[in-house]
């Protein structure tokens, strides 16, 4: 099997070429992209970057403050809404395509269909959202089966809790958010008898900080007496949930991305995901999941193919790049996992994370090379980027609701200033307008198409050498970290400097690596460089250091055949 490369992007954002968005502009003023944006020759470009999936990020309809009642679309309050355009993960209607999206709003889903039909044409699969924990305050499907039962729409309202109802209600108690709760109308949001917010909040006011426009799905567990479970019979929720997943499974899409799966009960995971499988085998899912003592189950119990390696190697990479963590701790992160590395999802960005780029991470998308070195490189798990962070996109714009804090909005109408670049550089006909763009843009290229042209990453073994060369000599463990990659006679040497400054270091390799990988002791090797498609000559020897010189905030992988 090859590596899974990601690419993870918003239809919304991606082709909104308008260079004069306004701060909190609506969708007249600052524009929307549209699924139509992904052409077959956009796609092909994806594709040519090293990606074989697409993670297509707020497909389904979401809360908006849009008016779209005209094509039978019922308006949201604007006061639960967050931003002109609205949360992705405030989803109105589950068997809907969200209408901004949509050239011709009657046509969405036909324009959806014709998306995954152009994708996969491209050689591309594709993700998307499930957000399974919480719905928009204001759900209602007006897209459903007609055989299907609308969340909600048999609830007991007088009950904090059963089994058979889908949310959880606060009896007798009017909302009281405390927020504003006109948002801008002259009419304030009225919503009675209270349901709990998404983040768990089981009380009628939740306030700005709190997910609160959203609410809380009723999985059968019983927050308000106890945490006490009631799975049999099947709860309500899961049935619908699962109708849901089937529905999604029938447009032929790849996989999805599970939100925040671990606020979902993992029973859950266990009984649905087999059932989508039956349907098709090779159907990804990918948890969101921030907790490491639960990855074993989420992946053994729950199904799920992969986990966000986000606590682990995400923060440690963050941290070094930053200054202010040790490359040594790379090593922990691979170790503590007890087998499971190939399950997890690496990545340096995605829509919750800060830009490489922004002033806020590393203020130079350069510093984030040897960290996408390593991510994507040392095991043959999924790797993922976020659509402009190969351009070097900073994230450093005051959207809207998204203030200027690093991340590229998911609430606002907007567009990003590195992929309008690329939009207009190729139909000129020329990349000459976004040079130091492609340059970047190149590296992340060789990274990504060398995962699946080199079957020692995609399927090789691993050996780290950091236990062989802390306080070793002309090897800094803070700023320099090496590894191999192994596949038959093909070794990687590989080989990263996260220092500001270029370096000759003088790398240990212990008897037990020649054991392990089977690799002769020889004075010299033959080494190609296969970033900079140099050759040089290196030592392999268990009693003398391999001499490496490495620019700053780069690396090399060093291939030679035994």
């Amino acid at each position: 099997m090859k590596k899974i490369i990601i690419y993870q992007v918003f239809p919304r954002l991606f082709g909104n070429q308008n260079a004069d968005c306004q701060y909190n502009g609506d969708i007249k003023t600052n524009g929307c992209g549209k699924m139509n944006d992904f052409t077959a020759d956009r796609l092909a470009e994806i594709k040519k970057l090293g990606i074989t999936h697409i993670w297509y990020t707020g497909i389904i309809e979401h809360a908006t403050q849009t008016d779209y009642s005209k094509y039978g679309i019922r308006c949201d309050h604007p006061a639960i809404v967050k931003g002109k355009a609205g949360s992705p993960y405030a989803i109105k209607d589950y068997y809907d395509i969200d209408p901004d999206i949509a050239v011709d709003v009657e046509q969405r889903m036909k324009e959806f269909e014709s998306l995954i039909k152009r994708t996969h044409k491209a050689g591309l699969k594709v993700f998307i959202d499930f957000v399974p924990n919480h719905v928009a305050r204001e759900y209602h499907s007006d897209a459903k089966p007609a055989d299907i039962e609308d969340l909600g729409e048999k609830d007991n309202v007088e009950l904090a809790f059963s089994p058979e109802n889908n949310f959880y209600y606060i009896p007798n108690t009017e909302f009281h958010g405390q927020f504003d709760l006109k948002g801008g109308t002259d009419i304030p949001y009225k919503e009675y008898p209270a349901k709990a917010t998404g983040n768990d909040k089981f009380d009628a006011f939740p306030n700005i900080n709190d997910w609160y426009e959203t609410i809380k799905l009723n999985y059968g567990v019983d927050y308000v007496h106890g945490l006490y479970k009631s799975f049999s019979p099947i709860p309500s929720t899961w049935r619908k949930m699962r109708d849901i997943l089937l529905f999604w499974t029938g447009k032929h899409i790849d996989g999805f991305r599970c939100d925040m799966a671990e606020m979902v009960p993992l029973e859950f995971w266990e009984w649905v995901i087999p059932q989508i499988k039956e349907v098709n085998p090779k159907l990804l899912f990918i948890a969101e999941i921030y907790s490491p003592k639960q990855y074993k189950n989420y992946i053994e119990k729950g199904h799920f193919d992969y986990l966000y390696d986000k606590v682990g190697l995400y923060d440690t990479l963050h941290n070094i790049i930053c200054g202010y963590g040790s490359a040594s701790a790379i090593s922990p992160c691979w170790q503590s996992l007890g087998g499971l590395e190939t399950k997890m999802l690496n990545f340096l960005e995605n829509h919750d994370e800060r830009r490489i780029a922004s002033d806020f991470f590393a203020g130079d998308p350069w510093k984030g090379i040897p960290a996408i070195i390593v991510s994507a490189c040392m095991n043959t798990n999924p790797f993922m980027i976020y659509a402009g962070q190969e351009l070097g996109e900073m994230g450093m714009e005051s959207e809207g609701f998204s203030g200027r804090d690093g991340r590229t909005t998911i609430f606002d109408y907007w567009s990003i200033p590195t992929l309008r670049l690329w939009h207009e550089a190729y139909k000129a006909g020329t990349l000459s307008a976004i040079a130091p763009l492609q340059t970047l843009h190149d590296v992340y290229q060789k990274i990504l198409t060398l995962c699946n042209k080199e079957k020692a990453i995609y399927s090789g073994c691993f050996f780290d050498l950091t236990y062989a060369n802390v306080n070793g000599w002309r090897f800094n463990e803070y700023k320099q970290y090496a590894f191999f990659r192994k596949y038959e006679t093909e070794v990687l040497f590989i080989v990263v400097n996260f220092d500001s400054q270029a370096v000759d270091i003088a790398i240990n390799i212990p008897p037990h690596a020649f054991d392990f990988l089977n690799i002769p002791p020889k004075d010299s090797y033959s080494a190609k460089d296969l970033l900079s498609n140099k050759t040089e000559t290196i030592s392999m020897l268990p009693y003398k250091a391999t001499n490496v010189a490495i620019d700053k905030w780069s690396g090399k992988i060093l291939k030679f055949t035994l």
